[in-house]
């Protein structure tokens, strides 16, 4: 290990220390803590001189040893499965209503570190700062993390109006099977509705052979039955039957039982009866969280609404601690504050909405990183995307049109699926840490899923790894110079680098450097067919997409993406490495509310589809009144689930209120062929049957702009510090090493070029440029 790398060891190790003293002093209730000055700068001995002037370079964090490794973004860690009860919460003041003057914070939550972004809503100055997480309670990192970029931005932390939180507590809470026990109570006759489940087994034709089915997060001993039925079109076919509920109640009772779930048969058309149960079992298991269908998700179709809810019991307890310890300590601190948790859809949720319907929380992490590349694309003047998110271990892509992010309505994490609405996130097993690997059989070079993680890591990072990873070939072709210090004072090793890779050389019989660009090529193969599977295998040409590129890896790999995909300009961010906690601070509050009403068009007709919708975005409004929002800061969309008559595939449309109000039922259908024609290259005459009718409600944009850079003369050779040499194509080039601070808007940089930043390193490739824009975005396209 280098010299270097012990002192960033030391350093965490340090802040981890006082990560641990911090939480304990909270469990003993100390109201306090004692502030941490950030770590001094430190300065690359061949950085350009340091006469960079303050008021022309972009304000930046310190630089900071704890800083991401550009090829190895760490995803949080699992929570704990007991969770600190809540501290009792201090009266609140008045909260602020959104929008309001101030500053505006972004969380995001890493397995290793957390990132924070503070935006000035007036003048869009933003800070960053990156502290240790801290797994076992992920709220005091955040809470560290805020004291940290509140002292490099001179802010008090009773400034901050609203704090919007990505968080991963939900997902990892299911990956690692540590929520709560939960019982289940459904109609008589359907009390293995969990086990009977769909008849889908994942893989090919012998899937079923090496398929392994998981047991019910609600298992059979504590699943009861309620003597009752509802009717399909809502109607009381069976009175609830209070006498025999309560004496099985007492079962579950006894069995110790940490959550309850009632989802009852028919229950979305009429959920009388699970109100009924709730509120006896209110009076047998106090303090026991009781979720019921009718609420978390009141549509058509047992089981899926059955496995919804019981996931959302599961998650629950963790979920809700979570966001009241972290609640109630930031109302000591910041007086008004309003806290918001990003949910799977790319919108925020208010504490009390993310604490009794979590389940909604499942895709918050990878929701951040798509909505920070819409807002700073947004800034460059594009809205019709492509994503494109590389960590250490794996890649996210997404498609974003209009300026609004492709959604789909099942959520999957590990193999319990939900019924509820997420961005469509596609995500393969390709990152800097992947391995590179021949087999014996094949003897044809094959790179992931497997990744040598942040430990023991890529072998440039001289941490003990050996094995050859994408991050060793992009070293050993000079794409990552080795001069380059990762997070400020790691150095890569480029011998470590080679001697990795020549393994994969020998056993092809290749040199090491066109063994280093097998490998690249191959990783950028596997993400060219992720990107294919949100645009082209959806009908997109990806043509008329530009492609934003973040994460620790992804600058690196951007280029050639673009290339493959023909998607310009590539655009990447200032601070990639930051940009879900971007998302984090900039997108909007949003609510939804849905119905199932299954008709077929010539059954109904447009004034009771209207009124149904009105019904519904009222019932959405209202969660934004009790937010604070102002109706006239609340836009109304809707959305319907319809498909032709006797098929069982859907497809959702969406309109606004006056397209619906003006086309009707007759603009839905031609919405619904055109979809599907795009889909499916055709569409038929047959009759439109409607399924769900649902409305969604959001906030205001937020009135945050990023802040505009410094103007400079195109020429970009100030900010050249050093000349290297990559290899690309079978040949080496000369290459300019840049540092991104100096840049100013509109400096030109030929390639083939590097471009270093804290937390990322950006490649142009020979035959391309990139310029940077007005508020500091690389964008790159063909020379």
């Amino acid at each position: 290990m280098t010299k270097d790398s012990r002192k960033s060891t030391g350093w965490f190790d340090a802040e981890l220390k006082k990560a641990k003293d911090d939480f304990a002093a909270l469990a003993r209730g100390d109201q306090t803590r004692p502030g941490e000055p950030a770590p001094p700068r430190t300065t690359r001995s061949d950085e350009p001189p340091a006469e960079r002037s303050p008021e022309v370079a972009r304000k930046r964090p310190e630089d900071d040893p704890s800083r991401d490794l550009p090829a190895a973004r760490s995803r949080p860690a699992s929570p704990q499965a007991s969770v600190p009860a809540p501290a009792e919460r201090p009266s609140a003041a008045p909260r602020r209503t959104v929008g309001q003057a101030g500053y505006r914070l972004g969380a995001d939550v890493g397995g290793t570190f957390t990132d924070i972004l503070l935006i000035e809503e007036s003048s869009g100055r933003s800070f960053t700062a990156k502290v240790p997480s801290t797994p076992k309670d992920s709220s005091i990192g955040v809470l560290n993390g805020i004291e940290r970029v509140c002292q490099q931005a001179g802010v008090s932390p009773a400034d901050i109006s609203h704090v919007m939180h990505g968080t991963t507590v939900a997902t990892n809470t299911v990956l690692t099977a540590s929520g709560a026990r939960v019982g289940l109570v459904t109609t008589k006759g359907y009390k293995q509705v969990l086990q009977i489940a769909r008849s889908y087994v994942p893989g090919g034709l012998g899937g079923w052979v090496i398929f392994n089915k998981s047991d019910p997060l609600a298992p059979l001993e504590l699943t009861i039955e309620a003597d009752e039925r509802i009717g399909a079109k809502g109607e009381v076919v069976r009175p609830l039957d209070e006498n025999a509920l309560v004496e099985a109640l007492k079962a579950l009772s006894s069995a110790g039982i940490e959550a309850l779930t009632v989802s009852l048969m028919n229950a979305y058309a009429n959920g009388v009866h699970e109100q009924q149960v709730r509120q006896v079992a209110e009076g047998l298991l106090p303090g026991i969280p009781i979720s019921i269908s009718s609420e978390v998700v009141p549509e058509m179709y047992e089981y899926e609404r059955t496995e919804t809810t019981v996931v959302n019991s599961y998650i629950r307890p963790v979920v809700s601690n979570y966001i009241e310890n972290l609640e109630s300590e930031l109302n000591r601190r910041m007086s008004g504050m309003q806290l918001h948790i990003l949910r799977s859809d790319g919108g925020l949720a208010s504490a009390e909405a993310a604490k009794a319907t979590p389940v909604n929380l499942l895709m918050s992490g990878p929701a951040g990183g798509v909505s920070g590349a819409v807002w700073m694309a947004r800034q460059a003047g594009y809205s019709d995307l492509l994503t494109f998110d590389m960590g250490g271990t794996s890649t996210d892509v997404a498609l974003i049109q209009n300026g609004v992010a492709q959604t789909r309505r099942e959520t999957r994490v590990a193999d319990v699926t939900v019924r509820s609405s997420s961005i469509d996130v596609r995500t393969v097993g390709a990152g800097g840490g992947s391995i590179a690997y021949v087999p014996e059989l094949t003897r044809a070079l094959r790179v992931g899923p497997q990744s040598a993680g942040a430990e023991p890591g890529p072998a440039a990072y001289a941490m003990g790894g050996t094995e050859p990873t994408v991050t060793d070939a992009n070293v050993t072709l000079g794409y990552l110079p080795s001069s380059a210090k990762l997070g400020g004072d790691m150095e890569l090793g480029r011998d470590q680098a080679e001697q990795a890779v020549s393994a994969v050389g020998k056993a092809m019989g290749l040199s090491v450097q066109d063994a280093a660009e097998g490998i690249v090529n191959i990783v950028n193969e596997n993400m060219f067919g992720a990107l294919r599977l949100v645009s082209v295998e959806q009908g997109f040409d990806p043509r008329d997409f530009a492609l934003v590129a973040f994460g620790g890896a992804g600058p690196l790999h951007a280029n050639a993406l673009g290339s493959l995909m023909n998607s310009w300009p590539v655009i990447i961010p200032p601070g990639p490495g930051v940009l879900c906690a971007y998302g984090d601070a900039t997108t909007r509050v949003r609510d939804e509310a849905s119905r199932t009403f299954v008709r077929r068009f010539s059954e109904t007709d447009d004034t009771q589809v209207l009124g149904i919708l009105t019904e519904l975005a009222g019932s959405a409004a209202a969660t934004l009144d009790a937010e604070g929002v102002p109706r006239s800061d609340q836009s109304t969309a809707y959305q319907v689930d319809l498909r032709y008559a006797g098929q069982g595939m859907r497809l959702t449309i969406e309109m606004t209120p006056a397209d619906f109000e003006s086309g009707g039922l007759a603009e839905l259908g031609k919405r619904f062929g055109a979809m599907h024609e795009q889909l499916f290259t055709f569409a038929l005459e047959t009759e439109r049957e409607l399924y769900t009718l649902r409305a969604l409600v959001q906030g205001r944009e937020s009135a945050a702009e990023a802040e505009a850079l410094a103007s400079g003369n195109g020429d970009a050779s100030g900010a050249v510090y050093a000349r290297s040499k990559i290899y690309f194509e079978g040949r080496d080039h000369d290459a300019d090493i840049l540092d991104r601070a100096v840049l100013r808007a509109g400096d030109r940089i030929a390639g083939p070029a590097i471009v270093t930043e804290m937390d990322s390193t950006t490649l142009v490739l020979p035959g391309h440029a990139g310029e940077v824009d007005s508020v500091g975005n690389l964008l790159i396209r063909p020379a």
